[in-house]
């Protein structure tokens, strides 16, 4: 006998991740690492992970890591993911980041960088929990698109495999796929030692 159903059919809740590409070689930041320079006496990596992990959105926390070891700097709850080809540029951290969350059955990851320490909590919590209809939703600052962007599952697809170039050059191609979300904080992000002094 068919109980009848009292009402909607609600399926299992979508599984969304944060992904942090901190892979890259910092060829402009000078002697060290730039995702190990500190800033108020925190790497920079490290305040890029504990405002995702603050936003308290996410099933996982994820970082994609190449040239530099970080392992001594993230808390034991952030899943660490190598990316051999880091070197290739960007797109190839943020397929890393897509092969480990097809692998755990994630529905949507945010993506941010580790070099952004502006973006705040609040940024990534707005951007996961966005209700737009549009695959992919970026952060604005004052109008303008940053980090953290969201990209559901039905877009990864169409992301670049290679390049340095991540979600960027899809936003660019298929604008209609793309909904904005205004957050408090700043997208700048740290390239040079200069960079550093000023926040500093």
């Amino acid at each position: 006998m068919t109980r009848p159903v009292s009402g909607p059919v609600v399926g299992p809740p979508e599984r969304c991740a944060a992904v942090i590409l901190a892979a890259g070689g910092s060829s402009r930041f000078g002697p060290g690492a730039k995702q190990l320079a500190q800033l108020g006496g925190r790497p920079l990596v490290e305040i890029a992970v504990a405002a995702a992990l603050e936003a308290g959105v996410f099933s996982a926390v994820a970082v994609v890591v190449g040239a530099v070891v970080l392992d001594a700097v993230l808390p034991s709850s952030v899943v660490v993911i190598d990316n051999p080809e880091w070197r290739t540029g960007q797109a190839s951290s943020l397929q890393a980041g897509l092969v480990w969350a097809r692998a755990e059955g994630i529905d949507r990851v945010v993506v941010g960088l580790a070099d952004q320490p502006g973006v705040t909590a609040e940024a990534w919590r707005r951007v996961a929990t966005d209700p737009g209809p549009e695959p992919i939703v970026v952060a604005t600052y004052e109008g303008r698109r940053g980090n953290p962007v969201r990209l559901d599952a039905s877009v990864w697809d169409l992301l670049p495999a290679d390049g340095d170039e991540g979600a960027r050059a899809l936003i660019r191609r298929r604008p209609g796929l793309v909904g904005a979300v205004p957050c408090p904080g700043t997208m700048l992000d740290i390239d040079t030692l200069e960079d550093l002094d000023r926040w500093n």
